[in-house]
């Protein structure tokens, strides 16, 4: 229960030791204060450590708790500023002389002398309170709970989930049929029945029946415009033009349907005046339509269904053996190795969890790899929560069981997801370098802080506190979304423990709970909201954290100095706007700083007062002044600029850069190209070419990237990913980067979009850790050295080829031995799927991508139809095949019934015509 405040001391603790170090321990008197605080606070923090294995504390141990905690603050606040005015200070004529100098200053005026006797006094007052309040009579009761590595399989494969199958049938029939008019059907049941699970199933399974479709979340507090773009997005392909228009997208959207059979799923109502909007985007069109919707409330899934009782399903909890299967596989990995010395106590378990799979999945994050006694203590602790009907508070203990078993740096992980809304998508890189920049993040020797971050966030995931949400071709998780549930639980707890206040219409006067807010998230949701109170204000000073979400943003304060985070997601009416930033050139402590949305951005002139800085995210679409300094910052190791960004000469000077995008070939000098090889640290390189104005010397640009490379390649072995895009409609010839010599061995992902070869590289067979290619390639022979070379590539998860001219012989996929052996995903992008797939090859391969032009099919009488489908693995579950370009109905027809025909000879996989992005031909033209 002592979550932040045990992370709050380790921070503080970390922070003396720099104070102890070599440099300032030359100072007079300094050390003999800095050694008696640390000894002091080193006991405090072992009782914090004891503390935080208790499932409840009195008010005596929660008052010294918090007075721990907020002194640690306070004195690491202290300490921040007296580092800064060292270093301030510290000039050519010796750093002892002007630092004894500086704190005879100091004490004179009556601070850093003064400031260091309050803070002792402060220590003392709290160690006599917990001799007082006898906190070390307390006893722990803590345990650990090993991570379970089949997590991510039970969310993201449908054949991990359980009690599924049979209600996804139901409702598949429920929705289908002959009945050419709209359809619509709603699921409603208890939150945490696994109503999106559900439904998702059910698209998953439908989508490639339909024209088009869209899957959307709504939530409690929903932000229509957002939702309607989503739908516009994923049907149409493109955002509306009617920026802030509800009745303009609307149009858009119907129009965009009015001709088409579509499938929609409105996930997650909680009222009927949110669905009363959507649904005017939906027409009636008698073309076989379908909509299902999913709530928790049965009023609103009687209104999404016209009061037609016919078509709501009612949610159902897991029966006792599905209830069983699913704690089973999530703990033992399978029925048949379920111990029998558990099955009386698994008995009262999944009695008290009502079915519910939420609470299962997180008792079951309790009971991995536990003994017999910590499964009776489970469920003893457990009681009757879950007799009878569930209840949401019932819900609620289950979850903030697994809460409490933590260990005490993932609940500080965990408490900082509290500042984003409900239903936010959060990116995993975003979170981590979040984490990074407070400070919570161990140091492991051998290890970067990012990769020590990732397992936290995979901890997290493995352990049910966060659900992943999108996962990339190696199964990695990108995103995540946090239970409405559980971020209630947490944000409860970041209340209790003054770790993170949410600001919004409703609550903005909550923080007065502290006289002293330590990070705010607001979440303002119209300009008249957008007004910090002056209570509030004056509660700031000490934030260490801000987050500028859901349409929020006001005015920074010039106070902000111990702000570590800065986190602006501008409102759409600032789109366009010039924003000034200048101000921010005082937060000394910044060290994350991410800015969305299209603004003009004026930032400082200067930044090298901000030697801290690690981490500048700036995702605009306008063009950026960068400040000259930016290449002298000594801790930055992420940097994310938008095409067309001119960087300054000496970006060499970046040491510590590990993650730049993007790069621009065209804007930047080549010189900076150049440079980029003297980056030895850097992993992930993304590159872009935005303009046409400097393709005369694209050559000698690409042969400084080709120097670049190939000195990265010699002096260092960091470099995992490299990306190239280019936005203008040309293919940008990279002939230059044939013959690297030695290429960058260690890579993870190549891609090359856009970008041209006229052969495929034979260095690439150098790569043996590659598991992501895209590339380009003009012409390719039947059996092309550079094929053999892509099929003894071993780590290759993922392939992308383009082949620009068609060729006259089958490309024949194969290699020496067993080729592709571990691919799982093939896109093979020409006007014609002129494949031979031979015996053993690809045995892995899941998912299979044909994107073709379907012009001139009716004649070609089946001439260039892949041949050697039998021969695929019976791994392969999905066949996409996708059209590029416009081709008439009679062409187009004869695409699919002869591919169709070629496909049946694979039956185990499920063939899908469609899918963005496409062109959707009208008149005498049709799609698939």
């Amino acid at each position: 229960m002592a979550s932040a405040s045990t992370g709050m001391m380790n921070s503080l603790l970390t922070k003396l030791a720099t104070l102890m170090g070599e440099e300032y321990g030359k100072l007079r008197g300094v050390c003999k204060e800095v050694e008696s605080l640390e000894d002091e606070l080193r006991s405090m923090r072992a009782l914090l450590e004891r503390l935080a294995g208790m499932d409840e504390l009195d008010g005596q141990a929660k008052e010294w708790r918090d007075q721990v905690r907020e002194m640690s603050y306070d004195i690491e606040d202290c300490i921040d500023d007296f580092l800064h005015h060292l270093a301030k200070n510290d000039g050519s004529n010796g750093f002892v002389h002007k630092t004894v100098k500086f704190l005879k200053e100091i004490r004179a005026r009556h601070q850093i002398g003064n400031r260091i006797q309050e803070i002792k006094n402060l220590v003392k007052v709290v160690s006599e309170r917990r001799m007082r309040y006898k906190i070390d009579e307390y006893t722990p009761n803590s345990s650990h709970v090993p991570v379970d590595p089949r997590v991510v399989a039970i969310y993201a494969e449908p054949a991990g989930l359980v009690g599924v199958d049979a209600p996804r049938d139901e409702l598949i029939k429920l929705l289908m049929g002959e009945e050419q008019a709209l359809k619509i059907a709603s699921i409603v049941g208890f939150g945490g029945l696994g109503k999106t699970t559900l439904a998702k199933e059910v698209y998953r399974k439908l989508e490639g029946q339909f024209d088009c479709g869209a899957f959307v979340s709504v939530s409690q507090k929903p932000d229509m415009l957002k939702i309607l773009n989503k739908i516009l997005l994923e049907v149409k392909g493109q955002c509306s033009v009617h920026n802030g228009d509800l009745d303009g997208i609307l149009n858009e959207i119907i129009n965009s349907l009015r001709d088409r059979r579509y499938f929609i799923v409105v996930d997650d109502l909680w009222d009927s005046y949110a669905w009363d909007i959507i649904r005017c985007g939906f027409p009636d069109n008698n073309s076989g339509s379908r909509i299902l919707t999913t709530t928790r409330i049965c009023s609103v899934a009687t209104t999404c269904c016209s009061n037609n009782q016919d078509y709501i399903y009612m949610m159902k909890s897991l029966t006792e053996q599905d209830s069983r299967r699913l704690l089973h596989s999530r703990i033992f990995g399978s029925h048949e190795t379920f111990p029998d010395i558990f099955e009386e106590v698994t008995t009262n378990i999944l009695k008290k969890c009502g079915g519910l799979p939420l609470a299962i999945i997180s008792i079951a994050s309790l009971l991995s790899g536990q003994s017999y006694l910590t499964w009776e203590y489970v469920n003893n602790s457990l009681g009757s929560m879950f007799e009878g009907n569930p209840t949401l508070s019932g819900l609620k203990q289950i979850l903030e069981l697994s809460y409490n078993n933590l260990p005490q740096h993932l609940k500080t992980c965990l408490l900082y997801v509290s500042m984003y809304p409900e239903d936010c998508i959060i990116k995993k890189n975003d979170l981590v370098r979040q984490w990074i920049a407070e400070g919570f993040v161990s140091k492991i020797s051998g290890l970067y802080a990012d990769d020590v971050a990732g397992s936290y966030f995979n901890e997290l995931i493995n352990r049910s506190m966060i659900q992943p949400l999108y996962t990339d071709y190696n199964d990695e998780v990108l995103s995540c979304r946090i239970h409405d549930l559980m971020l209630e639980i947490i944000r409860s707890k970041s209340v209790e423990e003054n770790f993170f206040s949410v600001i919004d219409a409703r609550n903005a006067m909550a923080p007065g709970l502290h006289k002293k807010i330590r990070r705010v998230s607001f979440h303002y949701v119209c300009e008249e909201e957008g007004v910090i109170p002056a209570s509030t204000s004056r509660s700031l000073l000490q934030v260490r954290s801000v987050a500028f979400l859901k349409n929020s943003f006001t005015a920074l304060s010039l106070e902000f100095k111990y702000v570590r985070v800065l986190l602006l997601e501008f409102p759409q009416r600032w789109r366009g706007t010039r924003v000034d930033l200048t101000s921010i050139c005082g937060f000394y402590l910044l060290r994350y700083l991410k800015i969305s949305l299209d603004i003009k951005l004026m930032l400082p002139s200067q930044l090298g007062g901000m030697c801290h800085l690690e981490t500048i995210a700036l995702h605009t679409s306008k063009e950026l002044s960068i400040p000259s300094d930016i290449v002298s910052l000594p801790h930055l190791s992420q940097l994310f600029i938008p095409a067309h960004t001119v960087l300054p000469n000496g970006i060499g000077n970046l040491k510590s850069l590990r993650n730049l995008q993007w790069f621009d070939l065209t804007k930047n000098s080549i010189s900076n190209i150049k440079c980029l090889g003297d980056l030895t640290n850097m992993r992930d390189l993304k590159l872009d070419c935005s303009s046409t104005e400097l393709l005369e010397d694209v050559t000698r640009r690409i042969e400084a990237l080709h120097f670049s490379l190939e000195k990265l390649s010699r002096s260092s072995s960091s470099l995992r990913n490299v990306v190239l895009l280019k936005h203008f409609p040309s293919w940008l010839q990279v002939d230059g980067l044939s013959t690297l010599s030695p290429p960058p061995r260690h890579l993870w992902r190549l891609h090359l979009e856009r970008c041209l070869f006229s052969r495929i590289p034979t260095w690439l067979v150098q790569l043996r850790d590659l598991h992501s290619l895209k590339l380009t390639i003009r012409k390719v022979v039947s059996m092309d050295d550079g094929v053999i070379v892509l099929g003894c590539l071993p780590s290759l998860v993922h392939l992308d080829i383009r082949i620009l001219v068609c060729p006259e012989e089958r490309v024949v996929l194969s290699g020496t031995g067993m080729a592709f052996r571990a691919l799982k995903h093939l896109v093979f992008r020409c006007h014609k799927p002129f494949l031979d797939f031979k015996a053993c090859s690809m045995p892995r391969l899941q998912r299979l991508e044909l994107w073709l032009d379907a012009t001139g099919w009716e004649q070609c009488s089946g001439t260039c139809l892949p041949v050697g489908i039998e021969n695929l693995s019976a791994c392969l579950r999905e066949i996409h095949i996708k059209r590029e370009y416009g081709a008439d109905r009679r062409d187009i027809q004869a695409a699919k019934s002869a591919l169709s025909s070629v496909f049946t000879n694979h039956p185990g996989a499920n063939l899908i015509f469609g899918g963005a992005p496409w062109n959707y031909p009208s008149n005498d033209h049709d799609q698939w």
